[in-house]
Formats: C-alpha cells, structure tokens, sequence
C-alpha cells in the first residue's frame, strides 16, 4: 500500500510550499527558468485571474510523511467542454520527484475529483489551459525554454505513461533562420501577394490596450476556432493578458495587418525574457526589477509566439507579409535569434509554412490523456 498522501491545498502555507516546490524538483538544472513568484501568485488568485470566470481549480500536493514530493492542479473549464463537448478534467501545473507512487497519486486525485463532478477524460497538462502554458517536452532538452513555454525532467513522459497515460496530440517549437536565399523567396512571395491582396501594415497602439485587445481576441478567435484543444479568449482574458504583456512586449515585435480599414491578422513576436529571469530567481523585488531594465537590451532572442489570420486571408501570402515585417523588425532591434512555437502536429498548414521559411523543428512537447470513471450518483 502506498505511504503517498494527497493533501487539498487550503492554507496560505500550502499555497507557498506548492509554489516554491519547483525549486527541489530543479536544484541544479542549468535550463529550469525559475517562474515568478509574484507572477504565480498571480495567475492562481481566483478573485484577479479572469480565466476563473469560466473555471474551477483545485489545488493539491503529495506528501510522504512531512516531506512533499509532488503537486498538481485539477482544472474543469467549462467554456473548453461546451466548445468541444467534452468532460474533460484537466491536470496543471504538475510537478513530482521521480516517483511513480507520487505520479499516481496526484493523478489518481485529479481523475477523482473530476469523476466526482461527472467529467470522463483527465487530460493535461494544462497550465492552466491551451491559451497558457501547456504540453511537457519530450524533445530538445539541451536548451532553456524561451518566454512562456513550459519545460520539465526528462522523467515525466515516463511516469505519465506509467500512470496509464497515452499521447492526445504533440506540439511543435521551430527554430527560425535567417538564411539569405530563404530570405529572397520570402521577399518575392510577399512582392507577388501584395499585388494581388494589398494589406496595410500597424504597430499596436500600446496607449489603447483595450481597443488592441479585443481587435486580437477577435483575430485568434476567428482564425483558430477549428484547431484542436482550441478555447476562445473572453474579452476580459484578453484584456487582462495585454496588461501583463505591457511591460514585456516590444511594441516593434507586435504588428497588426488591414485590409480595407478592417483587421486581418496580427503577429506577436516576445522578447525572450527567459535570459535574464534565469538569474533571478523567482524574485523582481528588491533587486531583480532592475536587473530585468538593465539587462533587457542585452536579450539576443526572440519568440514568434503568434500568427493570427481571419479565415478568409489563409490563402493570400499574409502570414508571410507579417513574418517578413516581423523578422526586419526583429533583426533592427538586435535580436539574432528567433523561436516560432507552439503549433500542432497535425496543423499541416503553419508546419508547411514554417519549413517555407526554413525553420526548423528543435523541440516536441506532449499532451497525454486518458479515460476515466464518472462517480456514480
């Protein structure tokens, strides 16, 4: 019988120690970033978080005796089951030793805790949904993850899969070039389509976020709807997702495009923050906030985190005009390195258009799933 106990996270103790666990699953891996703390405090406080507008959570660690050796989040979002009717209970925010009893355990509550509330899928993880972080790495550990993409020991495709777990769907991370011959044919598809379908070009007017926002919600809602695991952003989602981006975002890398006077897409590109959060241990304050102004003009790479098209713009070379855009910008700014991430396996399309660009695919990451029991009444 497994010593293994699982303990619902209800005091402020306890939400620290699920924090800060983290630290004793990564001592001394030179690619863990440390997240902030401030920032995972944030993102789990369900009065300020709007993504709890639509979602519930609990919140759990596993315990041998005093010592935790694992946590986990069980998330059912509603507007993911009524878009995709399904009864799926996601698993979050995992994270264990190298323990199949842990492993077991935390998935066996989440499972349970679904079950109790009629869901028929546990599947994850979900941090805390397919708009956040998502997926464990099971290709390309030998680099740090760039801003917002998860990362994890080598050891936890293995447990999940020792719990019963099986692939649902693989995520893509493509390393860009700047190859020169790429270059040229960028330029000269970009050339051709812009005869054919003129768009204009904008940067994101950072004093009006609100307006920003919703011209991207409804972008990425449109242009993604059909994609797997997809969830709309609500309004207040994206609203409150601008604000975060406002002190980290480039206002050169965060380009709208136009036709007509009406949106047509967008792309963002990230600076990767990761290169100096890595020093700072989890804290901006005292210090840590102006390590990150000093050395946010030495950040050599960049993530192409999204591309959003309306539907009726797919087939017109406008993905290209924006990553043409975006790569200029990109390499006027100093940055000598790029991530396009995440996209789906099977998205044929954006898989073509990466390899069109001559990026190539560095790192997979992983969804797993399996079926479960509904309570009986």
């Amino acid at each position: 019988m497994s010593d293994v106990r699982i303990d619902t996270v209800t005091s402020r103790s306890d939400l620290k120690r699920f924090i800060r666990f983290p630290w004793k699953v990564y001592s001394g891996d030179p690619n863990w970033i440390p997240p902030l703390l401030a920032e995972m405090k944030a993102k789990l406080d369900r009065a300020k978080n709007p993504f709890f507008e639509h979602a519930e959570m609990e919140l759990s660690l596993a315990r041998r005796g005093e010592e935790i050796t694992g946590r986990v989040a069980a998330i059912v979002d509603e507007n993911h089951n009524r878009v995709h009717g399904e009864k799926v209970v996601f698993f979050g925010l995992y994270e264990s030793l190298n323990d199949p009893e842990t492993a077991g355990a935390l998935l066996d509550a989440v499972a349970a805790w679904g079950a109790a509330k009629g869901m028929e899928i546990l599947r994850g993880p979900m941090n805390l949904s397919m708009n956040d972080e998502c997926a464990f790495l099971v290709e390309g550990f030998d680099s740090p993850p760039t801003i917002m993409m998860p990362y994890n020991p080598r050891t936890y495709p293995g447990l999940m899969e020792a719990c019963g777990l099986a692939k649902a769907k693989d995520l893509f991370a493509f390393r860009m070039s700047r190859d020169h011959a790429v270059a040229a044919k960028v330029a000269a598809i970009v050339e051709r389509s812009q005869k054919e379908f003129p768009f204009t070009l904008r940067l994101a007017d950072m004093k009006h976020l609100e307006r920003e926002a919703g011209t991207v919600a409804l972008v990425y809602n449109s242009g993604w709807e059909k994609n797997w695991g997809f969830v709309p952003w609500t309004v207040n989602e994206m609203t409150h997702m601008a604000k975060q981006l406002k002190q980290m975002a480039d206002p050169e890398l965060v380009i709208f495009a136009e036709r007509e006077g009406k949106p047509a897409g967008f792309a963002l590109g990230l600076p990767n923050y990761n290169e100096i959060l890595r020093g700072l241990n989890g804290r901006l304050f005292p210090f840590g906030f102006f390590k990150l102004l000093l050395n946010r003009s030495k950040i050599k790479g960049m993530r192409a985190a999204v591309f959003g098209l309306m539907p009726e713009y797919r087939h017109t070379g406008l993905s290209y005009l924006l990553y043409s855009e975006l790569e200029k910008r990109a390499v006027r700014r100093g940055y000598e390195w790029g991530e396009l991430s995440w996209q789906l396996e099977d998205n044929e399309a954006i898989n073509r258009f990466a390899a069109s660009i001559g990026a190539r695919l560095y790192k997979r990451y992983r969804i797993y799933e399996r079926r479960i029991s509904p309570a009986p009444m």
